[in-house]
């Protein structure tokens, strides 16, 4: 599975596609980015590292970042709600993590929610616990399932 592989599918469906990017650092639009004539269905990435720019620019709620953190299901749920809202996207990712070093016995490093919204509706949110196997590794394995899940929506 590839980033070619969800551009490709999202040609076929005449979809775009946004992103909605804090521990990975615009690591996922980087991957779709990188395929010639991505263009055609990328429409944007937000890289909203800060609490404040999950509020600005994708209208996360500070109700919702006060009560259960960024690291959570309720905030990838807004920030892929939010890249929708934001955006000439029909289809958005959201990735929300630790990827360490560090973390706490409540929310461990490589914890990364996801949220995917299509269609104008949020369709699932997620936890994955990636293990404390390294900032880098989290990194990439976010980016990873993060494409998988654009992919599966795809399909």
């Amino acid at each position: 599975m590839t980033a070619a592989h969800v551009l490709e599918e999202a040609r076929k469906r005449g979809i775009m596609i946004a992103t909605a990017e804090s521990c990975t650092g615009g690591m996922v639009s980087a991957a779709l980015t990188e395929v010639p004539g991505s263009s055609a269905v990328f429409d944007r990435g937000f890289v909203t590292y800060s609490n404040a720019a999950k509020q600005d620019m994708l209208g996360v709620s500070r109700d919702t970042l006060d009560r259960f953190g960024a690291v959570s299901e309720e905030v990838a749920r807004e920030m892929a709600d939010g890249a929708l809202t934001h955006s000439r996207a029909q289809l958005s990712v959201s990735v929300t993590g630790i990827a360490g070093p560090g973390g706490s016995e409540f929310k461990p490093e490589g914890r990364v929610c996801f949220g995917l919204a299509f269609d104008g509706r949020v369709t699932d949110v997620e936890t994955q616990e990636f293990g404390p196997r390294g900032r880098e590794w989290v990194r990439m394995a976010a980016r990873d399932h993060a494409l998988f899940l654009l992919l599966s929506a795809l399909s």
